[in-house]
């Protein structure tokens, strides 16, 4: 890959070396005297953050954690951001562990599981419940997930369990 490199010396000098790449590498100056303006000041994630959480009639809120696992066998997380483990909890029972805690349990939580017909209105997925030992987990560092079927045995293990959670 090319680069390009720039050196200053005391004089106030700059020298622009081009690549040591063959080809058409080609930097187009302006023909008129200019300054270039350096600045200590940088893009912080501070400054995303208001972005996303901007004010206005209808603001904008952030995805905070989100997750995509395997809910079968060995429960193992296919890809995530800001969850650092499942824990299988028993059949049909996940908790989602935060990587980064959220700042209080006033979020929301939204699930999707894949591997029923739409049709199937027996199987159910809760967020912040357990049908059998009635644990409700809801906290800043994890949620609990429950997969089940009505009318059956209970709990179910999914093939594919997503979770998000917004604030």
């Amino acid at each position: 890959m090319a680069s390009i490199k720039l050196k200053g010396d005391t004089s106030g000098e700059l020298t622009i070396s081009a690549p040591a790449v063959a080809g058409t590498n080609t930097l187009t100056l302006p023909a008129s005297t200019g300054t270039l303006a350096i600045t200590a000041d940088a893009y912080t994630d501070s400054d995303a953050l208001s972005l996303l959480n901007a004010s206005g009639s209808a603001p904008v809120y952030a995805v905070r954690a989100w997750v995509n696992f395997n809910g079968t066998g060995t429960v193992a997380i296919r890809q995530s951001g800001n969850v650092s483990s499942i824990t299988d909890d028993g059949v049909g029972l996940y908790t989602v562990n935060f990587a980064t805690d959220m700042v209080d349990a006033d979020y929301a939580a939204l699930g999707l599981t894949t591997g029923w017909s739409v049709t199937d209105t027996s199987r159910h997925l809760v967020i912040n419940g357990d049908k059998t030992d009635g644990v409700a987990l809801k906290t800043t560092s994890a949620i609990r997930v429950h997969t089940g079927q009505t009318g059956s045995s209970g709990e179910t293990d999914m093939a594919e369990m997503n979770v998000v959670i917004v604030r």
